[in-house]
């Protein structure tokens, strides 16, 4: 599968590991990372995630993002193509600035499914008709199992 992964996917193994489900979200997405350094997965990254990487203020965590990040074989590279797609994204949704620019990169570089662990995100996209399925880490590696 191609996915593209968003900036809150690449923090996760480096938030509090103390809630279940930030633990459990952790694993899944160290398992996708797994599966793109053997070849199972194609993970792609874009200018967009860069430029949100960048903006992390805690320099530790920055540098582990950024390491995990190289995991990302494919590029997509900022255009109006993508800023005019963020634009109606945003217009007909209640999704924002980051988020609407990350699902136009992920849609530009035709990946399979978004990942992210924000559940507004995931909630609002579903609502949308996007050339990509937005889900969480926990339920791509799910999927994943149970076609294995």
């Amino acid at each position: 599968m191609k996915l593209y992964l968003d900036t809150c996917c690449y923090n996760r193994p480096f938030d509090d590991q103390s809630q279940d489900r930030i633990h459990l979200e952790s694993e899944a997405v160290l398992s996708i990372v797994k599966r793109g350094r053997i070849g199972k997965d194609s993970i792609t990254g874009s200018d967009v995630l860069n430029l949100e990487i960048g903006t992390i203020s805690n320099i530790e965590k920055k540098d582990k993002v950024s390491i995990l990040y190289e995991i990302a074989r494919r590029h997509v590279t900022f255009d109006d193509d993508i800023e005019k797609r963020a634009a109606e994204i945003m217009n007909v949704s209640s999704i924002r600035s980051f988020d609407a620019l990350h699902i136009a990169s992920a849609e530009v570089g035709e990946v399979d499914y978004m990942l992210t662990t924000d559940d507004k995100l995931e909630k609002a996209a579903a609502k949308l008709e996007l050339k990509v399925k937005v889900t969480n880490p926990l339920k791509y590696i799910a999927e994943v199992i149970e076609h294995e």
